[in-house]
């Protein structure tokens, strides 16, 4: 497929448009789907093969081709879903680019609190029951959820995200100093929360106050000063992310870097008029940019998982396939 087509219409071998079984279902206001939160099967005979450790005082885990340092590499940020750095599926992730020759950081951006998991089991018996009492029930069950997750979204704002990674990038700068050098700046690539930090990183603005939702207000001009905004980034070369959450239409403006985006059809994690919004400004702003919309499969598909449709399957491959070629051309 022609690279021009890429950007307008889904790789050929996406999945067929279909109602994925135990999908999130569409929800309202400020939250994540069981996707960011819990991790899927891992594949078999998939293991991790890096490290966790500290990193400007952060936690990280970390990833290295077998070759480095012998063999130059480029600097990579993988910025992960709610499920952090000690998700399995998301260090095999981080292994998978490290094979294509990237330095691979992976750092803890929720200091030690991952999302809660959203996905605990309903009892069977509720599960099977028609009354209207087992109704109210389910229904209450999926709200504790929903509020559990707004709690803890509440505590990881981006007020308290970005000066982690600005720590890491710091530091990246000085022990990785040559895959910096090699790649002419950092990359990154996120998934689901980490997502919208790659739009984050990739723009230049100033210090915003955000919601759940990722509405932005400027921090001057809530002090009435707005003039005064000190204007930062952008921190990468290239980005690449996937199923982004919390994304508002403002994340894309200011955005000086191209950027690729995996999207899921019909996504309510990432509807589809901000993702409309987002292709115009990035097209009003001459930003360097491409939109997959991947139909047929859940939020969360393109992290490292096992699911029994082949569909999906072959979709992830694209998918990896579609952020490593990006960020090795740029």
């Amino acid at each position: 497929m022609a690279e021009a087509d890429v950007a307008t219409k889904a790789p050929e071998s996406d999945a067929q448009e279909t109602v994925i079984p135990g999908d999130t279902p569409a929800q309202t206001g400020p939250t994540m789907g069981e996707h960011c939160t819990s991790d899927r099967p891992t594949p078999a005979g998939l293991a991790p093969k890096g490290e966790l450790r500290k990193l400007g005082g952060v936690d990280v885990y970390l990833s290295k081709p077998e070759s480095y340092p012998t063999n130059p590499s480029k600097l990579l940020l993988l910025l992960s879903s709610g499920t952090g750095i000690k998700s399995t599926n998301n260090q095999i992730q981080a292994d998978k680019f490290a094979d294509e020759g990237f330095v691979v950081v992976m750092p803890d951006l929720f200091e030690g609190n991952p999302a809660p998991n959203s996905n605990s089991p309903v009892p069977e018996a509720e599960i099977q029951g028609t009354s209207f009492l087992d109704k109210i029930k389910l229904k209450a069950a999926e709200l504790a959820k929903s509020f559990v997750i707004d709690e803890w979204l509440a505590r990881h704002t981006e007020e308290k995200v970005m000066p982690i990674l600005e720590k890491v990038i710091e530091a990246c700068k000085g022990e990785f100093a040559d895959a910096v050098g090699n790649g002419g700046g950092i990359y990154a690539v996120g998934y689901c929360f980490g997502g919208r930090y790659v739009l984050l990183l990739a723009s230049e603005r100033g210090q915003v106050q955000t919601g759940w939702g990722g509405t932005q207000k400027p921090a001057d001009e809530e002090a009435g000063d707005g003039a005064n905004t000190t204007k930062k980034g952008p921190y990468i070369r290239a980005g690449a992310l996937a199923h982004a959450t919390l994304v508002s239409p403002d994340d894309f403006r200011g955005l000086k870097v191209p950027v690729t985006l995996v999207c899921v059809e019909s996504d309510p994690m990432f509807p589809d008029e901000v993702r409309e919004a987002g292709e115009k400004i990035m097209s009003a702003e001459n930003v360097e940019h491409e939109v997959s919309v991947y139909p047929g499969v859940p939020h969360g598909f393109a992290v490292i998982g096992d699911y029994d449709d082949a569909n999906i399957k072959d979709a992830q491959v694209t998918a990896f396939e579609q952020m490593l070629r990006w960020i090795k051309e740029h």
